[in-house]
Parts: C-alpha cells; sequence; structure tokens
C-alpha cells in the first residue's frame, strides 16, 4: 500500500464537510456516504484505518512533546529565583493547557481509529461468507484474524497510553491551582520535594507512549506489506 491513497484521503476528506455534518441526524448515513465516495476514489476502508492509526499516532507523539515541556515549565517554577515568579507561573499554566488539550486531542483520534477499525472488521467478517472457494474464504479469515487481533493489541497501548495521561493532568492541574493563589517564595519552596513524584509520572507516561507510538508504525507497516 502506497502514501497516495492516503494523501487522497486527506484531500477527499477535506471537500466532504458536509458530509461530517450529516453525523448529528444520523451517523450511520455520515458513514455511509464517507466511505461510498472514498470508495469511488479506490480508497477502502482498509487505506482509512492506516490513515486514523497515522492521526492517533502523531496524536500521541505531540502529547509526548507536550506533556515534557509541562514537566520543564514546573521544574522551571520550583526553581525559579523570586523576581521571575510570575513569568514561570503563566509559562507553566500554558504549558498545562496545552498538554490538557492534546489530551482531547488524543482520545478524539483514537475514538476515530476505533469507528474506522469496527466498520472494516465487520464488513470484513461478512463478506466471508461470499466466497465461493473455500481456500480463499480460509486464506482471507486467517488474515482476517490476525490483522483483527494485531489491531486489537494496538488499540490496547494505545488506550492505556492515553488512561496515563489523566493522573499526570490531574498532578499538573492541582500544581497551577496552588500556584495560582500561593505565588510566593514558601509556596514554591512547598512544591520542590515533589518534583522527583512528578517526574516519575511523567517518564512512566512518556515510556507508555514511545511503546504506543512503537505499535503503530508496525502495524502499519504489517498492513502495508499485505495490500
Amino acid at each position: 500500500m502506497s502514501k497516495r491513497p492516503i494523501t487522497a484521503i486527506k484531500t477527499v476528506a477535506a471537500a466532504m464537510a458536509l458530509i461530517a455534518t450529516l453525523g448529528a441526524a444520523g451517523c450511520s448515513t455520515a458513514s455511509s456516504a464517507y466511505y461510498g465516495t472514498l470508495e469511488r476514489f479506490g480508497i477502502e476502508k482498509r487505506d482509512i484505518l492506516v490513515d486514523r492509526v497515522e492521526d492517533a499516532s502523531k496524536a500521541q507523539a505531540d502529547a509526548k512533546e507536550d506533556f515534557s515541556s509541562a514537566l520543564d515549565a514546573f521544574r522551571n517554577v520550583v526553581n525559579v529565583e523570586s523576581g521571575d515568579m510570575e513569568k514561570a507561573y503563566d509559562r507553566l499554566n500554558r504549558r498545562y493547557y496545552r498538554a490538557e488539550n492534546q489530551a482531547l486531542e488524543v482520545r478524539e483520534r483514537i475514538e476515530d481509529m476505533k469507528g474506522v477499525a469496527r466498520d472494516l472488521f465487520r464488513e470484513w467478517r461478512i463478506e466471508l461468507d461470499e466466497y465461493s472457494d473455500p481456500g480463499l474464504r480460509r486464506i482471507s479469515e486467517e488474515q482476517l484474524n490476525t490483522t483483527e487481533a494485531r489491531y486489537v493489541t494496538l488499540a490496547r497501548k494505545m488506550d492505556d497510553a492515553s488512561a496515563s495521561m489523566d493522573p499526570v493532568l490531574s498532578v499538573f492541574k492541582d500544581r497551577v491551582l496552588f500556584l495560582k493563589h500561593n505565588l510566593n517564595a514558601r509556596a514554591i519552596a512547598a512544591l520542590g520535594p515533589e518534583s522527583e513524584t512528578i517526574e516519575a509520572d511523567v517518564a512512566t507516561l512518556i515510556a507508555e507512549m514511545e511503546q504506543s507510538i512503537a505499535e503503530a508504525e508496525a502495524f502499519i507497516a504489517d498492513m502495508r506489506s499485505e495490500a
């Protein structure tokens, strides 16, 4: 599978904003229209799934950077000189909200991926009954089971990494709120001993995200090699 269909997906999808608005009235209708339009361009659900996995993986990579930036901002607050407290707090506040927004983006991309995967595997399983050649049916079913099992592993890793964002965001939010109303040397000194714990939490989160991203890359490579 080349990258060409994926580029086409993004181009065609950009021209299908009207179809997307149908989702509020009937998700099934909107999905059918979306898939039908793409298939007329030679783009199958398999191509779309690869595209959605790439989007989710990129969102996680961006989140990894944003959480690392938030950690750097927290370090700066803890080590800041008294005259720079306000500036350091503002930077931490911005980095926290960026990480929070990116976490939402990650979840949305994962849900988009899951929706296409459900449609793909359901269609694939239904179409097994259309084979007249039992040998070809068996090969297709084996491919389906292998692909679906690999996808389940990928989705689980993405969900685990996504869930790991919540406690880290909660920790950052508490510190941002605390400093908002206690921006003084004593308050900052009180946060100092917590640096190691927060750094460990972020390191764990980043490790899980990296595993998820690696799994996504392997899944995409497999899908392309099989096409």
